[in-house]
């Protein structure tokens, strides 16, 4: 199964940024749907079934190390021509400590890893198929400040493709098992 390791934003959060979304979202972008709305720690892609158990064990050791947080959404950037984000402030040393611990329990369950690279904390809000200038976007989100909240877990999320050619069919989103932060 397709998997990743994420913070997920609680309702509140969610509200917030859709209102936000609502006054720039037109169709020259494919956006993502509300409950993709997530900040992934670490990618882990196919997992096999039987690295699971220690997966699971080492994601709540992860969590268990790493005391809870304060962040909000703020302000906005993008990937490219390609992909418009919103990023996060407040704690995000702790959040990158969380993604690497989250990405090393990965790596010590099994899961093949692709190349570490440093941790950027970001949710993605919308892809372009290219020639679709992301400036407007960009500078009408650069403002966006969300509301602090606790983040007081680490998820463990399965990724579930679309199957059916149907146009802007998402990826479902399911989370497996949370682990709540601290000791």
């Amino acid at each position: 199964m397709r998997l990743f390791a994420a913070v997920m934003p609680p309702q509140g959060a969610v509200d917030e940024l859709r209102r936000a979304v609502q006054a720039v979202r037109d169709d020259r972008l494919r956006w993502t749907g509300e409950a993709g709305w997530h900040f992934t720690l670490a990618f882990m892609g196919e997992v096999r079934d039987a690295v699971l158990p220690d997966l699971h064990a080492r994601l709540a050791r992860a969590a268990h190390r790493t005391d809870p947080f304060t962040l909000r959404i703020h302000g906005s950037g993008h990937f490219g021509e390609h992909a418009l984000w919103v990023g996060a402030a407040g704690g995000l040393d702790q959040m990158r400590m969380l993604a690497e611990r989250a990405d090393a329990a990965a790596r010590r369950a099994g899961v093949p890893m692709e190349q570490h690279r440093r941790y950027s904390a970001h949710l993605t809000l919308a892809r372009s198929q290219g020639g679709t200038d992301l400036h407007p976007y960009l500078e009408a989100l650069a403002g966006f400040e969300g509301t602090p909240w606790q983040v007081r877990e680490l998820s463990l999320v399965r990724s579930n493709l679309p199957t059916g050619k149907v146009p802007g069919e998402q990826p479902r989103y399911e989370v497996l098992e949370a682990w709540p932060l601290g000791a």
